[in-house]
């Protein structure tokens, strides 16, 4: 009996760590946000998302105090011209890294609530497939101040 006890007190100690697995699971990297022109009522986030668990991880939605709106969306090439579509079904396997980069995956930031300037700090909150969240700080960079960040230019 004694034994039961003691289990059942351990393992009530041990299901809220397994029931915040998934988002233990993913590794925030390289999260920054380009500042955009005053007035802007959209901006970009970027960041990689590394699933170092042994399951797979999808990412739902996000949000932020910051912007009225938070959506995850892709580029695409259609007809020659570069179009913005929603991004849906963000899953990450195990050992993966999915890559939010300018020209590809991004976070599209409506509506901001107060002036964005270089060197704010910016919480987004990922809601992940399992009901989990996921807080993440991005920076907010110069517009000609990137550390070259996924693109080159040559003039």
């Amino acid at each position: 009996m004694n034994l039961q006890k003691h289990l059942g007190v351990l393992l009530t100690l041990l299901i809220p760590f397994g029931a915040a697995h998934a988002a233990g699971t993913l590794e925030v990297s390289n999260a920054w946000i380009p500042q955009a022109p005053p007035g802007a009522g959209a901006m970009a986030g970027y960041l990689d998302l590394k699933n170092t668990g042994d399951e797979a991880v999808g990412v739902v939605s996000a949000k932020s105090a910051r912007f009225g709106e938070v959506s995850l969306h892709r580029t695409v090439v259609e007809d020659g011209m570069a179009r913005m579509r929603p991004l849906q079904d963000v899953v990450i396997a195990p050992g993966k890294t999915f890559t939010f980069a300018p020209g590809g995956n991004h976070l599209m930031l409506m509506d901001p609530v107060s002036a964005v300037a270089p060197g704010d700090s910016i919480t987004i909150d990922f809601e992940l497939s399992d009901g989990q969240q996921l807080q993440a700080d991005f920076e907010v960079r110069a517009a000609d101040g990137s550390s070259g960040d996924s693109h080159e230019h040559h003039h």
